[in-house]
């Protein structure tokens, strides 16, 4: 028995120096670079085995994986992530008394459909839809907590309609719940993780005299869309958006009018630095499909030419290009130029186009670009230049400052009108939708970077814009033994973070607000806000990678309410689940509730699984 117990102990060891040896050898590279771009060692060590096999065999990272045998691929993940844990089985309680209640109209009554909010994405909801009044926020309490799963990040943020919450999670499940109890209707489990929120919308094309019928429509890591029944959770059709191995879905996608407008983005630009890949080939797009059956009606690429071969790197690999200028944010929606607005990002290898880091108006019924106006030339960047060979960083070697964030199609005094849109530069720009783009102005608020500037959403509410900021930084110092040197990378405790009122006409700063300082002891904090916000009647919500969300008076951007998320919470379906960094989605507001996702290991942050539901007085 000991004799047993010893060979299984000595098997156990050589198991691990073995996929220590595998990381080291084919992902080291990347992920201990920079701490930029791709999860940090850190990071991979807080997600479980299960997660990270996922990833290789069939994820983001699969492309990567295809290098391993299947049982170097386990050795790696076993290496890396915790052990799994057990699968937990929801109690009968988790589910509402009643699943087939019949869902009423969604789109009626209050709700907060989508990632904006409204077609023109501006994440503000008016007074009567939030049932929240200013002197409401700071009784906000929690009325429960929703565990998402197994994973480190919660990323999909929830959309309420019809008296219901739909979220998705790094599983890949899309639950629908009550509102008011988290109770569960139904769950729909789809082939890759969800990044993206989902929207809700009517199927047109029903059998004259049915009864009406609403679906919910998102993409996944996979670059698959979906169209789901909203009243049951039964599929109603599947298509496949791009053929590219890394292609993605993390914007949520528009609905209008019958149609679902998909943004694809990719993740190439975070495995295009490895010397021996071809970078690059993906173009990133905006398809539209029919929302009752799937079809597609078009799809224009933000890159109009496909990538061709242009040269060699060191170490005699065939490079491409044009590519990248992925569209990683929701399109927005004008009625009355019958236009649709669509964010571009950074282009992944030479040559740099003049559609990266650009706002694109498409003709919405045929996908015809307009007009582009770009805000950042010659961007044309992969995770190879934040690596020490660089042996794929484009000569261009740009600063990587995508549009993260979908354009806001405002009103101003006199008939005019303005998109207004976050840049990861560090700027806010105001562009003119009725002159082809042309800058109105451009205001500065942070430095911005890799992982700085302004990055996944502003929010107007008629007078200002309101806007957060990232920079992100880090500090090394932390000594490790597994880590390559021997150092370990971790947020910067001191550094990032803030939010700022700009006017909406002249882009004056009416007042900013410094972030509030990480605890000491709070292991991966950062004061950076990267997160989208939202604003109320005389409120904006803002997270931070500190683990709080935070409500700041639009009068004079002092905090009103504060609650800490980074810890861990007792939830209705009876799954264990913490909080931590609040990173990408923003709160949600509703009929007097608010929901919030919690929870970001990406960057060194603050892991978790949790969908949090306030109310006044938790009532």
């Amino acid at each position: 028995m000991r004799f047993s117990i010893m060979l299984l102990l000595v098997a156990g060891v050589m198991a691990a120096q073995q996929g220590e040896a595998l990381y080291k050898k084919h992902c080291a590279t990347c992920h201990e670079a920079a701490g930029e771009r791709v999860p940090p060692f850190a990071a991979l060590k807080a997600m479980q085995v299960r997660t990270i096999r996922a990833s290789l065999d069939a994820g983001k990272m699969r492309m990567q994986g295809a290098a391993l045998s299947a049982a170097e691929r386990k050795l790696v993940a076993e290496y890396l992530g915790m052990p799994d844990s057990k699968p937990v089985e929801m109690a009968p309680t988790a589910y509402c008394k009643d699943t087939g209640a019949k869902l009423g109209d969604p789109l009626e009554g209050a709700a907060w459909n989508g990632w904006g909010v409204n077609l023109s994405n501006s994440r503000f909801q008016d007074a009567k839809a939030a049932g929240l009044r200013p002197e409401d926020s700071p009784r906000l309490k929690l009325k429960w907590a929703f565990g998402l799963g197994d994973g480190t990040m919660a990323r999909s943020q929830p959309s309420i309609a019809g008296g219901r919450v739909y979220v998705g999670s790094l599983s890949g499940t899309v639950y629908s719940l009550d509102a008011k109890s988290g109770c569960i209707y139904w769950t729909y489990a789809a082939e890759a993780s969800i990044r993206s929120c989902v929207v809700l919308g009517e199927v047109h094309g029903a059998t004259p005299g049915a009864p009406r019928k609403f679906g919910v429509y998102f993409g996944d890591a996979k670059a698959n869309a979906y169209g789901i029944d909203a009243a049951t959770g039964k599929e109603l059709w599947r298509v496949h958006l791009d053929d590219h191995l890394m292609a993605l879905v993390t914007g949520t996608a528009q609905f209008h009018d019958g149609v679902v407008y998909v943004p694809v983005a990719s993740f190439e630009e975070g495995i295009g630095g490895s010397p021996k890949y071809q970078c690059c080939t993906f173009r990133g797009s905006v398809v539209a499909l029919d929302a009752a059956n799937g079809r597609q009606i078009w799809k224009t690429f933000t890159i109009a030419e496909p990538p061709r071969p242009t040269k060699r790197n060191k170490v005699d690999v065939q490079l491409f290009g044009p590519s990248g200028a992925g569209v990683w944010a929701t399109p927005t929606v004008d009625l009355k130029k019958d236009l649709l607005y669509a964010a571009t990002g950074d282009n992944y290898s030479d040559p740099p186009t003049k559609t990266s880091d650009a706002v694109l108006a498409l003709d919405r019924k045929t996908g015809r670009v307009v007009w582009s106006r770009q805000l950042t030339e010659n961007d044309a960047f992969n995770i190879g230049c934040s690596s020490p060979n660089k042996v794929n960083c484009p000569d261009s070697n740009g600063p990587d400052w995508d549009f993260g964030q979908s354009a806001i199609l405002v009103s101003l005094s006199g008939g005019k009108r303005a998109l207004v849109i976050g840049q990861k530069s560090g700027v806010a720009h105001a562009l003119d939708p009725d002159d082809e783009g042309r800058i109105l102005w451009q205001t500065r608020v942070g430095k911005g970077g890799v992982l700085g500037g302004i990055q996944w959403g502003s929010a107007a509410d008629g007078e200002n814009m309101y806007v957060a900021l990232s920079d992100l930084s880090f500090a090394r110092g932390e000594p490790d033994s597994k880590v390559i040197g021997g150092m370990r990378m971790t947020p910067d405790k001191t550094r990032g973070g803030g939010l700022f009122a700009l006017q909406l006409s002249t882009g004056e700063k009416i007042w900013s607000t410094k972030p509030a300082p990480c605890p000491a002891d709070r292991q991966g904090c950062s004061p950076a806000q990267s997160a989208a916000v939202t604003a109320i009647p005389g409120v904006v919500f803002s997270g931070s990678l500190d683990g709080h969300l935070r409500g700041y008076s639009t009068t004079r951007g002092d905090v009103i309410w504060d609650f800490d998320t980074a810890r861990e919470f007792e939830t209705v379906n009876g799954r264990k689940a913490k909080g931590g960094s609040l990173d990408g989605p923003g709160p949600v507001i509703a009929g007097g509730l608010l929901f919030a996702n919690s929870g970001y290991g990406m960057w060194g942050g603050i892991p978790g699984n949790v969908l949090l539901a306030f109310s006044v007085d938790g009532q």
